[in-house]
């Protein structure tokens, strides 16, 4: 996956890539490579009647506070970036774990 304008600066990663919004690559429904539009995944909203949300919400009331420690310092200062793929022909979609980016950004290639 060949990522192009990427900046690397020593010690801390990718800062900041320029990805096409249109990749040609591999559908496994149509069994051929096929333009694929791209977009980044964005998780949905949580539900609060779901079990283990509940859960949580028992175990977190009454006295002793917290259920798990609250993090005070974190190891990671980026999330990895899960692209979406969506196939043009047939509208099948493929997620792709990215790379540790602080900011990504889709851009139309010009040839």
């Amino acid at each position: 996956m060949p990522i192009d304008n990427t900046l690397f600066v020593l010690g801390y990663g990718v800062v900041d890539v320029k990805y096409p919004k249109k990749v040609r690559t591999y559908c496994p429904r149509c069994n051929e490579h096929t333009l694929h539009s791209v977009s980044i995944y964005k998780h949905g909203k949580r539900r609060s009647l779901s079990e283990g949300e509940r859960r949580y919400r028992r175990k977190k009331e009454g006295y002793g506070s917290q259920r798990k420690p609250e993090q005070k310092r974190f190891a990671k200062v980026t999330k990895k970036v899960l692209l979406k793929l969506r196939c043009t022909k047939c509208g099948y979609t493929v997620y792709r774990l990215g790379i540790r980016l602080k900011k990504i950004e889709l851009v139309d290639v010009v040839r």
